[in-house]
């Protein structure tokens, strides 16, 4: 078994390749070495077009098209995007690309989805930070982030028009407030249910994600602190009770990042995050990447982490 146990729950670990500020030949590299290491189950990418660190200037790879090249060239790795943004495609182009690189990569995706960077609601504080750059770096494109209320709504109805067009072999109808379908079909459909993933840690979006969730991702340090993690995994606990849902049909997901000068530092964050009820764990690998940066991460954070729970 790749993985360990923790408390009765199985432990995985994945990598993400954030896709910014390198090229598709050094993504390539780590996924094909990941690719033939058992102890790193999953992949993953994140789906913006602009940077949102670094030199604004800077290159950036869009998520869905490098995933399905990785699929393509990948066997046995688990892959996804953390997450997909939920403001850029229909759910019903999202559907049929998702299907896509689910036959593609011979049934490994998982698909993760978000709401994207939204705007401020009216009176509320203009962002700042990063989240400015993200608003400025859209709207550059064309592309107007929706307000948290709206953004929230269009994930929601999202996670509805996805499962009915993956699953549903008659022609689908919906009527939503954003999203309408009338006949729809998406074939070829999905020869599984595909795991859907929900992203982020606000209250509106915790409510999606135990309605639709299959895992719920949360990133952990440096944005999150192993006490709010825990704080909004209680918070997840209590939607599900207010849905009429068993939490524990919910896998916990936490990614962190990785420090190649301090192992020992990160390896003291998973281990925090396992207390938490974390059992499904993302190692986001700075860039540039290292020679050989699998098998590093292996042997320094994954084995040792693994070890300890297993004790």
């Amino acid at each position: 078994m790749a993985g360990g146990t923790r408390l009765g729950r199985r432990i995985s670990f994945g990598i993400k390749t954030t896709p910014a500020h390198t090229d598709y030949a050094e993504v390539l590299r780590v996924w094909r070495e990941a690719d033939r290491i058992d102890r790193i189950e999953h992949a993953w990418l994140w789906d913006h077009l602009p940077p949102l660190f670094g030199p604004p200037a800077g290159p950036t790879l869009e998520g869905w098209t490098t995933l399905a090249a990785l699929a393509a060239a990948t066997e046995r790795i688990g892959l996804g995007l953390l997450v997909s943004n939920n403001r850029l495609r229909p759910p019903a182009l999202l559907a049929k690309m998702a299907a896509t690189v689910e036959a593609v990569s011979d049934g490994r995706l998982t698909v993760g989805l978000g709401m994207g960077p939204t705007a401020p609601a009216a009176g509320r504080p203009p962002a700042s930070g990063p989240a400015a750059r993200a608003l400025a770096g859209y709207r550059a494109l064309g592309i107007e982030p929706p307000s948290p209320g709206v953004g929230l709504a269009r994930l929601a109805e999202s996670c509805q028009v996805l499962r009915a067009l993956w699953e549903n072999a008659s022609p689908t109808d919906f009527a939503g407030r954003h999203y309408r379908l009338a006949g729809a079909r998406a074939a070829p459909r999905p020869a599984r249910r595909l795991p859907l993933l929900i992203g982020g840690a606000g209250d509106g979006l915790l409510r999606v994600a135990a309605e639709h969730a299959d895992l719920w991702n949360i990133s952990g340090p440096p944005h999150s602190d192993v006490e709010r993690i825990r704080e909004r995994a209680d918070k997840l606990d209590a939607a599900c009770a207010e849905v009429g849902r068993d939490p524990r049909e919910i896998t916990r997901s936490v990614q962190t990042h990785v420090s190649y000068t301090d192992p020992a530092a990160t390896r003291a964050t998973v281990e925090a995050l396992l207390t938490t009820g974390a059992t499904h764990l993302v190692l986001s690998l700075p860039a540039p990447f290292p020679p050989n940066v699998a098998h590093w991460v292996t042997e320094q954070i994954i084995e040792p982490v693994l070890a300890g729970a297993a004790r």
